[in-house]
């Protein structure tokens, strides 16, 4: 089968595992009364993120090639998701968190690292055939977001978005990809050279660090990565809430949140085919300064609308993310990829991960569900009515917003662009 069509497959398959659940949980969550631990199930994904795609980034880099790493923790992670999954189905409604929340942090931290281990091999794959990594990956990365859509609508139109069947279908998903990634193309690891214990370990990739202009991007991927798990997690629950308003609990969002939040998805698959365009005519800072511009208008929004005449303000939201999401995420890879050495790029994946996915969401899923925890679940929990709830909503998202933009302020002051990626630099 040809190349292309091979990777195509497993990015496919890759993101319909996240996709299954990512922006369905928290309203399953929010029906069994563990709304202020929504949060929780999302800043894990930045706790495990923090160390375990570096860590197993190093193992690809070093000690067992990459597509056997990424089918393990596939397998690893389809297991633990499945069990996740039968325990809440057999708790009902007295499921507790600890087991379901040891559970779902089990799974995660085995299928966080999958996402760069599927860039390694990927690149890998494309530059050992002769294709320029920057021009062939995003056709084929933009099916991965295909694939995390249709599982959205699976669970959608299956009425599985407030009931732990999304987890059943993301471990099955999760175990058919473990047995697909065994027969990618090999990735080679390097051996036979004299290595320092730094070099052994794969550590190497924190010498990036000491680039100036490494370390000012990789602290502002932290700081962007704030924003990237805030809707995913809330986004489903707000939208379900305008259901406690007469006037709107008949409208197509309320009924159908998953289907209107998969326009998000879908302008993703238009923009990340514009991304080899833009940064190699504007360069890397101009990139990332469009995605937090755009962040700050899906936060705004979302803060403006409603699933009935506001319903165009929420569909503008889905459309800027796209832009919000790979102008940042996949440019910054593709930019990691450019800027390291082929024997660390491995470890600068994981390291990017651990700053943006790791770090980064993790301080804003936390900081998140203590801001919505204030203005919303505490005043609904104490009888606040369905309109003073929404206010609350809107609240956080305008707070959101002004996070967003103060961050696009500080990077256009203090990042250095280099020069525009030309085919020299993207041959690096």
């Amino acid at each position: 089968m040809n190349l292309k069509i091979r990777l195509t497959i497993l990015n496919f398959i890759e993101f319909a595992v996240w996709g299954a659940y990512l922006t369905s949980m928290g309203t399953y969550l929010a029906g069994v009364g563990l709304a202020s631990t929504i949060g929780w199930f999302y800043s894990v994904q930045g706790i495990v993120s923090i160390f375990m795609p570096a860590l197993m980034g190093i193992v690809a880099d070093r000690w067992i090639e990459g597509q056997k790493v990424l089918s393990l923790c596939h397998a690893l992670a389809g297991l633990f998701m499945i069990g996740a999954s039968l325990y809440a189905y057999s708790a009902g409604d007295a499921v507790q968190f600890a087991p379901l929340f040891s559970l779902y942090t089990l799974s995660v931290a085995f299928f966080m690292p999958t996402i760069a281990l599927g860039y390694s091999v990927a690149y890998a794959a494309l530059e050992g055939a002769g294709y320029d990594s920057v021009k062939a990956f995003p056709p084929i990365r933009v099916w991965g977001t295909v694939g995390f859509i249709v599982t959205m609508w699976v669970v959608d139109l299956c009425g599985l978005q407030a009931t732990p069947g999304q987890w059943m279908v993301s471990g099955c998903l999760s175990l058919v990809m473990a047995a697909y990634a065994l027969t990618m193309p090999r990735m080679p690891i390097k051996k036979g050279e004299q290595k320092t214990l730094a070099e052994a370990l794969g550590l190497n990739a924190f010498k990036l660090f000491l680039n100036p202009r490494m370390a000012m991007f990789f602290i502002f991927a932290m700081l962007l990565g704030v924003c990237l798990q805030i809707t995913n997690g809330f986004a489903n629950p707000f939208i379900t809430s305008f259901g406690a308003i007469p006037g709107y609990q008949d409208t197509f969002g309320v009924q159908h949140a998953n289907i209107l939040i998969s326009l998000s998805q879908m302008s993703e698959t238009l923009c990340i085919l514009l991304i080899p365009f833009f940064l190699s005519r504007f360069g890397i800072k101009r990139v990332v300064l469009i995605a937090l511009l755009a962040w700050v208008l899906r936060f705004a929004f979302f803060g403006m609308g409603n699933p009935g005449s506001g319903v165009w303000l929420f569909v503008l939201s889905m459309i800027v993310y796209g832009v919000a999401f790979d102008f940042f995420n996949i440019s910054g890879s593709l930019f990691v990829n450019q800027e390291t050495d082929e024997s660390i790029r491995s470890s600068a994946q994981g390291l990017f991960m651990m700053m943006t996915n790791g770090l980064g969401a993790f301080i804003g899923t936390v900081v998140a569900q203590q801001v919505i925890n204030h203005y919303v679940f505490f005043p609904q929990a104490a009888g606040a009515s369905g309109a003073e709830v929404i206010a609350g909503w809107q609240t956080c998202w305008y707070i959101f917003a002004a996070y967003a933009l103060i961050v696009a302020v500080l990077f256009a002051v203090f990042f250095k662009d280099g020069k525009k990626p030309d085919k020299a630099s993207i041959a690096h």
